[in-house]
């Protein structure tokens, strides 16, 4: 099912495509943003983002996550995850301006984002969901991608088999909600083939 919204401006529509999704709600905008408002806000957050190289301990090894990461938020907005503890670092104007635009065709509310920075094809992020504590239940989790198309990988956690494949390219919001982080788990998987950076941000509530 689609249908269509309005940028604040009014200037031109966003179709926004349900995904249909057996114990969750998804809703993807391919082009919330334009070209030209992908590439400038891409090349911001690339050039003023606090980007960090975080490490992991797996299976007793220390080793450093496969991508960027830099955390943003409202004072307080401490977030855990992965054995990581991510103290919010303050907002900047283009953060802001990509959560006004995606607070206005959501509804929802948010108090932080996490920013993944892929370098390329070998930078990726494992199976996993947005299920921290801290995000309290049903948690709405709005994803904007620049940059480099990749796909996200969906399973079911009690039937795998059951996946689907969602292609987010530059500009993109994908908004997630209802029981969704509850019964389904997300990855983004390395590629051999040549790619280009992608920024991609999830803006989340902290309660």
């Amino acid at each position: 099912m689609n249908y269509d919204l309005f940028t604040p401006s009014g200037e031109h529509s966003r179709a926004c495509h349900r995904i249909e999704m057996v114990d969750a709600e998804a809703c993807l905008f391919p082009a919330l943003f334009s070209e030209c408002e992908a590439a400038r806000l891409f090349a911001v957050l690339r050039r003023d983002i606090l980007w960090r190289q975080e490490k992991i301990r797996l299976y007793g090894k220390v080793n450093p996550l496969p991508r960027l990461t830099a955390w943003y938020g409202d004072p307080g907005t401490t977030y855990r995850y992965s054995g990581i503890t991510a103290e919010p670092t303050p907002w900047i104007p283009a953060l802001l301006e990509i959560r006004a635009r995606i607070e206005a065709v959501s509804g929802g509310r948010f108090n932080s984002v996490l920013l993944n920075l892929y370098r390329d094809g070998a930078d990726s992020m494992a199976w996993h969901a947005d299920d921290e504590p801290e995000l309290g239940r049903n948690p709405v989790i709005g994803s904007v991608s620049f940059g480099q198309s990749r796909t996200l990988q969906l399973k079911h956690k009690r039937e795998p088999a059951n996946r689907r494949n969602i292609e987010l390219p530059n500009g993109s919001y994908l908004l997630m909600q209802g029981a969704m982080q509850h019964h389904w788990l997300h990855q983004v998987a390395k590629s051999r083939r040549p790619l280009g950076e992608r920024i991609n941000l999830t803006y989340r509530k902290i309660l």
